[in-house]
C-alpha cells in the first residue's frame, strides 16, 4: 500500500505528470516574439524547403524520439490500453531525458490495429529523429516494425524486443568468458515466445550460439517441430527436433536459461538439473521466473541475472534505448541495424571489465563492484555507459553504411562528455593539458580506499603520477581487497622513510623564529599533510591534493607554513566553478578570506582570472555588491568599485566592472539596457564578492536550488600547487579533477 500512495504521490504532486515542454529560446522581449514565430520564423522555414537536411539544424528534429505505444502489452500489466499506459511512456521520456539527453513527446495511439499504428508513425516522420516503439504486444510488434523499418527513413526500434536482447546478450557474452565457455558450443533454453523472447534469441545467434542448440518455451511448452498448437511464423523460426516437451525436459544439461515470461516458472529441481557453471537469466519483472534466494541456494556456481535492481547482475533495458539512440541521432542514422544492435552490446560487455568509479558504487551502496560473477553488466548510473555505447553504436552505424554524415569518434566521445554537464566539459579540457605533461602529485591519504580508486582512474587516464602517503602493507592489501592495479605508483610511509630526519631539520629552520621546536618539527613530520607538504616544497612532489579525512583549516594550515604563498601574492584565496546548464561561473572567495580589503579583492580576481584562463575561458569580471554603479553609497559597495579600479590599473587588459549586484552582472540584457557604459560585455563570468559570506553563501544556494555543479574549491595564490578536497562531501570525481588541476598548475602559466 505505501508502493502505491507513495507512487501516486510522486505522479500527482505539482505539475501533473512527470514531463514538460521547455523553451531552448529566450521568449521575453518583441525581438524574440519576432524571430521565435511571425515574420522570423519564416526563413528557416524556406531554408528547409529548400535543403530538407536543415531541419537538423533549424529544429529539434536531430534531438527528438517519439515514444509510441498502444498499450497493449505495458509492463507486467498486459493489455490496459492506451491511456492507462501513458505514464509508463512519459516515464521512458524521463529516461531518454536522465541518460542521454535526448528529448522525446510519448505518443499514445488508441488502436489494436498494426495497420492503423503504423499508417500513423508514417505520418509523424517529419516531427522526430527517430521512433522507439513501446508495450506492444506480440506477434502485432514484429509486423508493425518490420513494415515501419521497411518504409521510414529514420531508425525504429522496439525496445520490448531488442532492449533486453540487447542488455542480457553482454551479459551473456561476459557471463561465458567467465566460465570458459564457447558460445558456439552452450545449449540455451528460452522461456517465453513473445517479443522479448523471439528478439532475445535471434540476438543470441547473432553473437554466435548455433539455432540447433536453442531449445524455445512458451505457455504449452517446448516449441518443437510438427506442433501445430500456439504457432506463428515468428515461433516456427526456432522449432526444435527433439524429443523434450516441457520445460523442465529442456533444463537437463543446458548451460543457459534465459526467462522473459512470469514468475514461478522454473523450480530448483529444474536449475539442479543444468550443466556445470549453468547461467541464469530470470528476467521476468517485476518477479523473476525463480527468485535469486532459491536459484542460488539450488545452485553455487551458477551466475545469475535478473530484471530487479535489489539483485546483483540487473538487466535493465536503461542501458540500451537511451545510448543507443544517441549514437543513432547524431551521425543521423536511417536505421538501427543489426550491428549497431552488437556493437552496443560488446561495448557494454566491455565496460564492465573497467575499474568502477567511486560515485556508482556510492550510488548503489555498495563498497566493491569487480568485474566476476555478481558484475557482468554496467549499472545504469555509471555515468561512462553514455560515452561508450553511443560512440559504439555510431561508429558502427558509420561503417555499416546507414549513418547520414560522419563525425569523427574521439571528439564525439568528447562531446558526450559534455551531455554529462559543463563541468565534465570544462574538466576534460584541463584533464588533456595535464595529460600532455603529467607531474607528481602526492595524496597524504594514500590509504583511504575513495583516494585509491580516484588514483587508479587518475593512473588509467595518464593525468598524473601518484604518490601516495601510508603503510605500504595497509594500501597493497586494500589495493588487493578492491581489485584496484596501482602498479608503479610510489608509497611511502613518513613514519619508516629515511627522509624524515631531513624533513623535520628542513621544517625546523623555517620556522624556528615562529615558535617550532625541534621536537614539534619532529612531530609534525610524522603528520601526513605536513610530509607532503614538505615533498611539494622540496620539489620531490610537484603538487599536493589532501582533504578527505580533515577539516579544510587542519588540511590548508600545513600547506601554509611549508610552502606558503606565491611571491607577490597578498592573500591566498578560493575559487569555486559553478557549471549550470549553459555557463560556466567563477566564485570567490569562498573558503579563505572572511573579509578581505580592497586591496586583497583586486588581488583575488586576477588570480581568478588567471585560473579560468587554464580552463580557456576569457575572463569577465563582476565585483559584486547591493549597489549598482554608486546607486548606494555605502562602505561595502565603495570598497568593491575601488577593487574594480584596482584590477584595471594593474592588468588593463582584463574586463571587470563594478559594483554591481548579482543579477545585473550575470544578465546582459540588465546591462545593456539599463547600463550601458558598463566595461563588462555579454555578462560577468568571474564573480567577486565582498566577504567570505556572501560568496560561500551564494555558491551554495545555486549549488543546491538551481541544480548547479560546483568543481569543488580551487586554491588560488600558493607558490606550489594544492588542493583541498571537500571534507566529508567526497566524491572520487574530485580527487580526479583536483589532480588535474595541479598537474596543470605545475606545467607552469603556458600550460
Amino acid at each position: 500500500m505505501m508502493l502505491r500512495d507513495d507512487a501516486l504521490e510522486y505522479h500527482s504532486r505539482g505539475r501533473a505528470g512527470k514531463i514538460e515542454v521547455v523553451s531552448t529560446k529566450p521568449c521575453q522581449t518583441q525581438r524574440d516574439l519576432s524571430l521565435a514565430y511571425t515574420p522570423g520564423v519564416a526563413k528557416p522555414c524556406l531554408a528547409i524547403q529548400e535543403n530538407p537536411d536543415d531541419a537538423y539544424r533549424y529544429t529539434s528534429k536531430g534531438n527528438l524520439v517519439a515514444v509510441v505505444s498502444n498499450g497493449t502489452a505495458v509492463l507486467g500489466l498486459g493489455d490496459i490500453g492506451a491511456l492507462a499506459g501513458k505514464p509508463v511512456m512519459e516515464g521512458k521520456g524521463v529516461l531518454f531525458k536522465r541518460f542521454a539527453d535526448i528529448d522525446v513527446f510519448d505518443i499514445e495511439l488508441n488502436s489494436h490495429d498494426p495497420d492503423e499504428i503504423i499508417r500513423a508513425v508514417k505520418l509523424m516522420e517529419p516531427t522526430f529523429g527517430g521512433i522507439n516503439l513501446e508495450d506492444i504486444k506480440a506477434p502485432e510488434c514484429f509486423y508493425i516494425e518490420e513494415r515501419l523499418k521497411a518504409e521510414m527513413g529514420i531508425p525504429v526500434f522496439h525496445d520490448d524486443q531488442h532492449g533486453t536482447a540487447i542488455i542480457s546478450g553482454a551479459g551473456l557474452l561476459n557471463a561465458l568468458e567467465i566460465v570458459g565457455k564457447r558460445i558456439q558450443d552452450v545449449k540455451v533454453v528460452f522461456c517465453g515466445a513473445g517479443a522479448a523472447g523471439i528478439a532475445c534469441a535471434n540476438f543470441y545467434i547473432m553473437l554466435g550460439v548455433r539455432r540447433e542448440n536453442i531449445i524455445l518455451c512458451d505457455s504449452q511448452g517446448v516449441v518443437y517441430k510438427g506442433r501445430t498448437s500456439g504457432m506463428n511464423p515468428y515461433k516456427e523460426a526456432f522449432a526444435s527436433d527433439t524429443d523434450a516437451r516441457t520445460l523442465e525436459d529442456a533444463f537437463r544439461g543446458a548451460d543457459v536459461f534465459a526467462g522473459l515470461s512470469k514468475a514461478n516458472q522454473v523450480t530448483q529441481d529444474m536449475v539442479r538439473s543444468m550443466a556445470e557453471d549453468p547461467i541464469l537469466f530470470a528476467m521476468a519483472n517485476p518477479d523473476p521466473e525463480i527468485t535469486y534466494e532459491e536459484a542460488t541456494e539450488a545452485r553455487s556456481d551458477l551466475i545469475m541475472a535478473t530484471g530487479r535492481s535489489d539483485y546483483p547482475n540487473q538487466i535493465n533495458n536503461v542501458l540500451g534505448f537511451p545510448f543507443i539512440f544517441r549514437g543513432a541521432l547524431d551521425v543521423r542514422a536511417r536505421a538501427i541495424n543489426d550491428e549497431m544492435k552488437i556493437a552496443a552490446a560488446r561495448a557494454l560487455a566491455e565496460l564492465a571489465k573497467e575499474p568502477v568509479p567511486y560515485q556508482v558504487m556510492k550510488a548503489y551502496r555498495v563498497d566493491r563492484l569487480q568485474f566476476g560473477r555478481n558484475y557482468i553488466i554496467p549499472k545504469p548510473f555509471d555515468p561512462r555507459v553514455l560515452l561508450w555505447e553511443a560512440a559504439a553504436v555510431a561508429e558502427a552505424a558509420m561503417l555499416s553504411g546507414v549513418a547520414g554524415q560522419v563525425i569523427d569518434i574521439d571528439e564525439y566521445r568528447e562531446r558526450l562528455e559534455a551531455r554529462l554537464g559543463l563541468a565534465r566539459k570544462v574538466m576534460r579540457v584541463v584533464i588533456n593539458k595535464a595529460r600532455k605533461q603529467p607531474k607528481r602529485i602526492v595524496f597524504p591519504e594514500g590509504d583511504h580506499p575513495p583516494i585509491l580508486k580516484a588514483c587508479e582512474a587518475i593512473l588509467d587516464e595518464g593525468i598524473a603520477h601518484p604518490i601516495l602517503l601510508g603503510s605500504k602493507t595497509r594500501i597493497s592489501s586494500l589495493c588487493a581487497e578492491l581489485g584496484l592495479n596501482l602498479q608503479g605508483v610510489d608509497i611511502i610511509d613518513p613514519k619508516e622513510t629515511d627522509r624524515h630526519d631531513h624533513y623535520e631539520q628542513e621544517f625546523y629552520a623555517m620556522r624556528q623564529r615562529k615558535g617550532v621546536t625541534m621536537q614539534r618539527a619532529h612531530e609534525l613530520m610524522l603528520m601526513r599533510n605536513y610530509f607532503g607538504a614538505m615533498m611539494v616544497h622540496l620539489g620531490e612532489a610537484d603538487g599536493l591534493v589532501s582533504g578527505l579525512t580533515s577539516s579544510y583549516a587542519d588540511t590548508v594550515r600545513p600547506a601554509l607554513e611549508v610552502i606558503g604563498p606565491r611571491p607577490g601574492v597578498k592573500r591566498v584565496a578560493a575559487m569555486s566553478i559553478i557549471a549550470t546548464k549553459e555557463r560556466l561561473y567563477f566564485f570567490a572567495d569562498v573558503t579563505m578570506n572572511v573579509m578581505p580589503t580592497a586591496d586583497e579583492l583586486a588581488d583575488i580576481a586576477i588570480l581568478c582570472a588567471k585560473e579560468a584562463r587554464r580552463f580557456d575561458v576569457e575572463p569577465r569580471i563582476a565585483m559584486i555588491s547591493f549597489s549598482n554603479f554608486g546607486g548606494a553609497r555605502y562602505d561595502e559597495s565603495e570598497k568593491m568599485r575601488i577593487a574594480a579600479e584596482l584590477v584595471r590599473g594593474r592588468d588593463p587588459s582584463l574586463m571587470v566592472d563594478g559594483e554591481m549586484q548579482a543579477d545585473t552582472a550575470v544578465t546582459p540584457s540588465i546591462l545593456e539596457e539599463k547600463f550601458p557604459f558598463s566595461r563588462l560585455k555579454n555578462g560577468a563570468n568571474v564573480l567577486i564578492f565582498p566577504s567570505l559570506s556572501s560568496a560561500n553563501a551564494a555558491y551554495k544556494l545555486v549549488q543546491r536550488l538551481g541544480n548547479a555543479e560546483v568543481i569543488a574549491p580551487v586554491l588560488l595564490g600558493m607558490r606550489k600547487p594544492v588542493q583541498i578536497l571537500q571534507y566529508g562531501g567526497f566524491n572520487e570525481i574530485d580527487a580526479i579533477n583536483m589532480a588535474a588541476i595541479s598537474a596543470v598548475e605545475a606545467q607552469g602559466s603556458d600550460a
